[in-house]
C-alpha cells in the first residue's frame, strides 16, 4: 500500500497524547534513578559537580562530547574559525594581486587545512598521511577497482590492526591528551578519502586526476579529523564552481543553524544535570534493579543521544562547509524516525560512501535475495573495518546484517500470494497499521542491536531479556503498542511529506468541476 494512506485525525491524536503521556513517564523514572543514585560509588568517576548554580552533578561519562563542547572546545573553534577567517582574507586579497579567488579556493582551503594538521600533529603525522596519499594515488592511475579497494582497505586494517597500529600510533603521539583522537580519525578518514579518489579516478574516461586534486580533497580541514566523508567526484565538483552565488534567505538559514546548535548543546548539559543516561548502563547492580520502563526509557534515550550528539558535531562542521559554498552530507535521521534497517546509518557520510562504492555497485536495484545478501555482507566487512574488529563489533555487524536482510526477505513473502491478496482486499489504512505492528517489533530489534554498541553487550542482554521474556507479557506489550504509536505518527510525517513533494491529482466532480481531495 502506499505511503500516502491516511488515518483518522482522532486516531492519530489518541497516538499523540499516549506517547507523549509514555515518554514523560518513562523519563519520570530516569529523573528519580539519577537522583537517588547521584552519590552512588559506582558513578565517582563519570558524575562530577556540574554547573553550581543547579546544585548538582553532571554525567560526564562521554568524553567524545566532553572533548567537543567543553575540554577542547577553544582548540576546535580555534581552528574552525582560523579556516573561515583565511578564507575571506584570500578572497579579499586575490582580486587585488590578480588571482581568481574562485578558481584557486581549493588551493587555499587545502594550504590552511595542510598547514594547521602540520602544527597541530608533527611532521612525522604529516608524513605517515602522506605516504597514505601516495601509495593510493599511485594504485588510482591503474584504473582497476579491485585493485584499489584491496590497496585502500589493507591500508585501512593497517591503522586498525595489531600490531601494525600501535607502531604507527608511536611515531606520532605524546605531545597532548587530544592526539591519539586526532591520529586515529585523520588516518581514518583521509583514507577513505584517498579510496574515494582513486574509485572516482577509475570512472574518469579521459586522463586522471592530479595528486594536487587528491591534497586539495583530503586536507580540507573541516572533514579532515572528524569527517563526515563527502565523496571525491561531489567534494571536487563543488568546490571548483567558480560560480559562488547565495540563494535567498541562505545566510540567515546557516545562522539559524548555528543558533539552534548552540541552544541544543546547551539543553543536552542541562539535561546532563538530571538524566544520568550514559552512566547507568555502566553500574549492572543499578541496572537490575530498575523498571522495566525505566529500562526501555535508558535504553531508547541512549540512542536519541547519540544521534543528536552525531547531529551536532556533524552540524558544526557543515556550518563551516556552508559557509565556503559547499553542500556536505546531511546529519544522520534520527532513531525516532527509523523503523527500518535500511535506514539505520549513525554517520550519513559513511553511509554514503559504502553506499555508492560497496552497496549499491554490488546490490543494484536491491531486489534479488542472493545478491543483496552479498552485498549487505561486503558492506559490513568494510563497516567491521572502519570502525575496528573486536567481539562487539562483530556482533553488532552480524545482527544489523541479518536484519537488513531479513527485511527483504519478509518483504518478498509478503509480495506473493495469498498475502498480497489478503493487503489487495484490505483498506489503505488497516494496511498501514497491520504494517505499523511489524515495524513496531523492527523497531526494537534495531534498537536493541545499535545499543550494544554504545553500552556493553551485558546491558543489551539485560534489556532484551527484560523487555522480551520476564517482562511478558505486560511490559512487552505495553512498550510494543507505545512504539506502535510513535511509528504511526512517523508514517504520518512521512506521508505530509510525500504530499508536499508529490501532491495527488485534483479529480473531476460533477460534470467537469474539479474538487480537491
Amino acid at each position: 500500500m502506499g505511503i500516502k494512506a491516511a488515518l483518522p485525525r482522532y486516531e492519530l491524536y489518541l497516538y499523540t497524547a499516549v506517547l507523549g503521556v509514555a515518554l514523560i513517564w518513562a523519563g519520570s523514572w530516569l529523573s528519580e534513578a539519577s537522583s537517588e543514585n547521584e552519590n552512588r560509588k559506582a558513578f565517582k568517576e563519570s558524575v562530577q559537580p556540574g554547573w553550581h548554580y543547579f546544585g548538582r552533578k553532571m554525567d560526564v561519562a562521554d568524553f567524545e562530547w566532553m572533548m567537543w563542547f567543553s575540554t577542547f572546545r577553544n582548540h576546535i573553534l580555534f581552528a574552525l574559525i582560523g579556516h573561515v577567517i583565511f578564507a575571506k582574507i584570500f578572497s579579499l586579497l586575490a582580486p587585488k594581486i590578480g588571482i581568481d579567488g574562485c578558481k584557486h579556493r581549493s588551493l587555499i582551503f587545502g594550504v590552511y587545512g595542510g598547514l594547521a594538521v602540520l602544527i597541530t600533529m608533527g611532521w612525522t603525522f604529516m608524513t605517515l598521511v602522506l605516504s597514505h596519499c601516495i601509495i593510493l594515488y599511485s594504485i588510482a592511475l591503474v584504473k582497476m577497482k579491485w585493485l584499489c579497494f584491496v590497496a585502500g582497505l589493507t591500508t585501512l586494517a593497517s591503522i586498525k590492526l595489531e600490531p601494525y597500529n600501535s607502531w604507527q600510533e608511536a611515531l606520532v603521539t605524546g605531545s597532548f591528551d587530544l592526539q591519539d583522537i586526532l591520529f586515529y580519525g585523520g588516518c581514518g578518514f583521509s583514507i577513505m578519502r584517498c579510496m574515494s579518489f582513486a574509485l572516482e579516478n577509475c570512472e574518469k574516461k579521459d586522463g586522471n586526476y592530479t595528486f594536487c586534486d587528491l591534497l586539495r580533497y583530503n586536507f580540507y580541514l573541516p572533514f579532515f579529523f572528524f569527517g563526515p566523508i563527502m565523496t571525491f567526484d561531489r567534494f571536487h565538483a563543488q568546490v571548483n564552481n567558480s560560480q559562488l552565488t547565495r540563494k535567498e534567505r541562505e545566510m540567515w538559514n546557516i545562522t539559524t543553524k548555528a543558533l539552534l546548535h548552540l541552544g541544543v548543546i546547551l539543553v543536552v548539559d542541562v539535561f546532563f544535570h538530571y538524566l544520568y543516561i550514559l552512566t547507568i548502563p555502566s553500574d549492572m547492580k543499578l541496572v537490575g534493579k530498575l523498571s522495566d520502563w525505566c529500562l526501555a526509557g535508558l535504553a531508547y534515550s541512549n540512542l536519541v543521544y547519540d544521534w543528536v550528539k552525531a547531529a551536532i558535531m556533524f552540524g558544526v562542521i557543515n556550518t563551516v562547509a556552508r559557509l565556503d559554498h559547499l553542500d556536505p552530507p546531511q546529519p544522520p535521521k534520527c532513531i525516532t524516525m527509523l523503523y527500518v534497517f535500511s535506514e539505520t546509518h549513525f554517520d550519513r557520510g559513511i553511509n554514503d560512501w559504502l553506499c555508492k562504492y560497496v552497496y549499491d555497485y554490488i546490490g543494484g536495484d536491491h531486489d534479488k535475495i542472493f545478491k543483496e545478501l552479498l552485498a549487505t555482507i561486503c558492506t559490513f566487512a568494510v563497516t567491521t573495518l572502519w570502525l575496528g574488529p573486536c567481539e562487539l563489533v562483530y556482533i553488532w555487524s552480524f545482527f544489523n546484517c541479518f536484519g537488513l536482510n531479513f527485511e527483504l526477505w519478509v518483504a518478498k513473502l509478503f509480495s506473493f500470494p495469498p498475502f498480497s491478496t489478503i493487503e489487495g482486499v484490505m483498506g489503505e489504512a488497516m494496511s498501514r497499521r497491520i504494517r505499523g505492528v511489524f515495524n513496531a517489533a523492527n523497531f526494537w530489534t534495531i534498537v536493541l542491536y545499535n545499543v550494544l554498541s554504545l553500552n556493553s553487550l551485558q546491558f543489551a542482554k539485560l534489556v532484551g531479556r527484560r523487555l522480551i521474556f520476564k517482562g511478558f507479557p505486560l511490559s512487552t506489550l505495553s512498550v510494543l503498542l507505545v512504539t506502535y504509536c510513535g511509528v504511526q505518527l512517523v508514517k504520518e510525517r512521512e506521508r505530509k511529506q510525500a504530499l508536499l513533494e508529490d501532491p495527488e491529482p485534483v479529480k473531476p466532480v460533477d460534470g467537469g468541476k474539479e474538487k480537491a481531495e
